[in-house]
C-alpha cells in the first residue's frame, strides 16, 4: 500500500527571513569599521574628556582622526564597493538632491532650535546652544556616517530578503545598540552607565527618523542637537568663548567634507532607488 503524507494543500506557509549572501562585505566588514571608530574615539575623546576642558591642538587631532578619516573616509570606502555590488543606492545612504536637502535641514534645523529654546538646559544663553551644537556637530557627522550609513544600510541589505519592514526594524535595533556602544567611547569606562539608557534612546530616535527621512545632513543636525542637550553639564564654558574659533573651524572642515564626498558620489554613480524583493 503506497504511503502518503499529511494534506498541507491548505495550510499557508509562514514567510521566514531570509539572510543575504555577502557576510563579510555586509556585515563583518561594516562591524569592524565601527569598532575602529570606538577605540579611536575613545582614545582621542573619552579618555581625555576632550568636551570637559577647552584644547584646542587635541580638538583639532580628535576631528581630524577620529571624525573625518576614520569616521567620514574610511566609511566612503566600503560605501563605493556596496554601490559596485549594488547593495545600496544614493537614495538608502542619505545623499539627497541639493533642494530636498535644504528644505529637510531647514524644517529639522528649525524644530531642534525651537525645542532647545523651549528646554534649554543653557538658560537663556542663546549663543551657548549654537556653540554646543557646533562643537558636537563633527561628532554627529561621524556617528551617522558608521553606525547609519554604513552599518545601518549594510544591515538592511544583508536582510533585504524578509522584506522591507523585517530589514528596516533590524537597521533601527542594531543601530541602535551600536550607538549606545559609543556612550563608551565618549565618557570613557567610568562614565559610560549612566549614559546607556540615554544614548539608547538617542539611538532609536535618529535612527527611526534617518531610515524615514533619508537625509545624511538633517540626521545629523538632530543628532547633534541630542547630544548638545543631554551632554550640556560636561561641556566646557571655554570652548564657547577663548576656543569658539577653533569649534567654528572644526565645525566647518567636517561639513566641507561631507559636501565633497556628496559631489564626489554624485558625479561618478547614478541615483537608483534598488526596489525591494
Amino acid at each position: 500500500m503506497e504511503k502518503t503524507g499529511p494534506d498541507i494543500s491548505g495550510i499557508t506557509p509562514i514567510k521566514i527571513p531570509v539572510l543575504r549572501s555577502g557576510l563579510p562585505r555586509l556585515i563583518i566588514i561594516p562591524f569592524a569599521v565601527f569598532f575602529v571608530w570606538v577605540i579611536e574615539t575613545f582614545l582621542s575623546e573619552g579618555n581625555i574628556q576632550l568636551f570637559s576642558y577647552s584644547n584646542t591642538l587635541a580638538l583639532g587631532i580628535y576631528t581630524v582622526f577620529s571624525c573625518i578619516i576614520v569616521g567620514i573616509l574610511v566609511p566612503v570606502i566600503c560605501i563605493r564597493r556596496a554601490f559596485v555590488s549594488g547593495d545600496v543606492n544614493m537614495f538608502q545612504i542619505g545623499f539627497r538632491a541639493v533642494r530636498r536637502t535644504v528644505a529637510a535641514c531647514a524644517v529639522t534645523g528649525f524644530m531642534v532650535y525651537a525645542g532647545m529654546v523651549f528646554f534649554s538646559p543653557y538658560g537663556s544663553d542663546r549663543m551657548a546652544v549654537i556653540n554646543a551644537f557646533l562643537l558636537l556637530l563633527p561628532t554627529a557627522i561621524a556617528s551617522i556616517m558608521v553606525c547609519w550609513v554604513l552599518v545601518g544600510t549594510h544591515i538592511q541589505a544583508f536582510f533585504r530578503g524578509g522584506g522591507m519592514a523585517v530589514s528596516i526594524l533590524y537597521g533601527v535595533v542594531v543601530t541602535a545598540i551600536f550607538f549606545d556602544c559609543t556612550s563608551f567611547a565618549h565618557a570613557g569606562l567610568s562614565g559610560a552607565g549612566g549614559k546607556f539608557p540615554v544614548f539608547f534612546l538617542i539611538g532609536i530616535i535618529v535612527a527611526l527618523f534617518f531610515f524615514a527621512v533619508r537625509d545624511i545632513y538633517a540626521s545629523a543636525i538632530l543628532l547633534a542637537f541630542c547630544m548638545a542637550f543631554t551632554g550640556a553639564g560636561s561641556l566646557d564654558p571655554l570652548y564657547f568663548s577663548t576656543g569658539a574659533l577653533s569649534v567654528y573651524g572644526t565645525a566647518l572642515v567636517t561639513v566641507i567634507v561631507l559636501v565633497l564626498v556628496h559631489g564626489y558620489f554624485f558625479r561618478h554613480y547614478t541615483t537608483i532607488r534598488i526596489p525591494e524583493e
